[in-house]
């Protein structure tokens, strides 16, 4: 089976690949996303280096002279109506490349430290080191709304989990115009089933916080009406700033701002997010914990000085019922005991093979190496009997939203690799 679900996986990437970056899926997700490059990226360098750090290089191409590094950098070919919301909506780019205004998961750095071993070298990581070092900056400095070293978000996008329950109370919370939402055709339904995707209430909200970050002219001044750290963004940024203490070493750059960065995350995530038996976003506008159970408070597993009980409470809390099912298939996106528990909805039910990767790679950093294990093989018994796609249904397996997903592929081929 190994050799076969490896060759689909790369014939998936293969397929997906536009010359320079890899799309999503060719019809759903036609241009480049952020945190989606640093999965691909992974999974081109145990096929191509080469491509592995274009994918990189060709996502920072359309960094913002502050750091940010966009949640979508847009094709030139692809028509404007191909998805929404595509560059008129966003009105922002930088040299000629169109992009969003959000950003993303920062899992760049780790990524690029994985293709720079597995092939790319010190040539690439000396090219990409100063915009990963500034993308950090821009977190560090223009993100930390709270004052206590976390990163905030300021719309459900950037979370990476869209439309995750974590959010609801803080999307309910957001006051929309009078006079309704100004008109705007959904996209995301074109190729994949409604039922599988967020409903209308929230598009809105994502629509009118998008719009209104764009009109203020993406000013991080903390007036944003969704602002919220989340645990799964900022153990990513995390991990991937011990990955920036190790490619400054390997270049001969100063390591002492990124060891001094990573500590004060670490110290963020501890005091801020973990309330004594769980990790929760905190919702700066009103001050509360958002305490549904979902699987970004698992994500702390990537930080390498989490307290060996907090880390033993994480990964039991993932193992359990809340988050597996009788069939083991795999982490769900959200509680399964929750009676607004969804199996086919986006983000709200459906194992995602991207963060059961993501979660072997923290169990693993924490010494949970069986059950690490255990999670790997799921993944690929989940992916070979339904596909390379989107998401799974964690009650039957079953492939849902679009097929030939790019980062289920590249996880796939990452996991058969079996690690450095």
């Amino acid at each position: 089976m190994s050799a076969a679900l490896r060759a689909a996986a790369e014939s998936v990437l293969a397929a997906n690949w536009t010359g320079g970056s890899t799309v999503p899926s060719r019809r759903q997700y036609p241009h480049q996303w952020g945190w989606d490059a640093a999965y691909i990226a992974i999974g081109w360098s145990s096929v191509d280096h080469e491509r592995a750090a274009s994918e990189l290089e060709s996502l920072l191409r359309g960094q913002w002279p502050d750091g940010r590094v966009p949640h979508i950098v847009f094709h030139p070919g692809v028509p404007e109506d191909a998805y929404f919301p595509g560059p008129a909506f966003w009105d922002s780019g930088v040299d000629g490349v169109a992009t969003s205004g959000l950003t993303q998961p920062p899992l760049h750095a780790r990524a690029a430290l994985e293709v720079a071993r597995r092939g790319a070298g010190e040539a690439f990581l000396r090219r990409v080191f100063g915009p990963l070092a500034q993308q950090h900056e821009y977190l560090a400095g223009r993100r930390d709304a709270g004052g206590g070293g976390l990163a905030a978000i300021v719309h459900p996008w950037e979370s990476g989990l869209d439309n995750s329950p974590a959010w609801d109370a803080s999307l309910a919370a957001v006051e929309l115009p009078a006079e309704g939402i100004e008109p705007y055709e959904r996209r995301d339904r074109d190729h994949v089933d409604a039922a599988e995707r967020p409903s209308d209430a929230a598009y809105d909200r994502f629509v009118h916080l998008a719009r209104a970050y764009r009109d203020s002219g993406y000013a991080d001044d903390g007036r944003s009406q969704f602002l919220v750290e989340d645990p799964l963004f900022n153990a990513i940024w995390l991990w991937s700033t011990h990955a920036l203490v190790e490619i400054a070493e390997w270049i001969g750059e100063d390591a002492a701002p990124h060891r001094e960065a990573a500590a004060r995350i670490h110290d963020g995530l501890m005091t801020r997010l973990w309330d004594g038996s769980r990790f929760a976003p905190l919702d700066l506008r009103t001050g509360e914990r958002l305490n549904r159970r979902t699987v970004l408070s698992l994500a702390p597993l990537l930080d390498p000085a989490l307290p060996a009980d907090v880390a033993a409470a994480v990964a039991a809390e993932l193992g359990s019922a809340h988050f597996r099912s009788a069939a083991g298939l795999g982490v769900s996106s959200y509680d399964q005991c929750s009676p607004e528990f969804e199996p086919r909805r986006y983000w709200r039910g459906p194992i995602w093979a991207n963060l059961n990767w993501l979660l072997s790679r923290g169990l693993r950093l924490q010494g949970f190496d069986s059950q690490a294990a255990e999670l790997e093989r799921t993944t690929l018994d989940l992916v070979a009997g339904s596909g390379m796609r989107e998401y799974y249904d964690p009650l039957t397996g079953e492939g849902l939203g679009a097929h030939d997903f790019s980062w289920t592929a590249a996880a796939v081929i990452d996991i058969l690799r079996g690690g450095d």
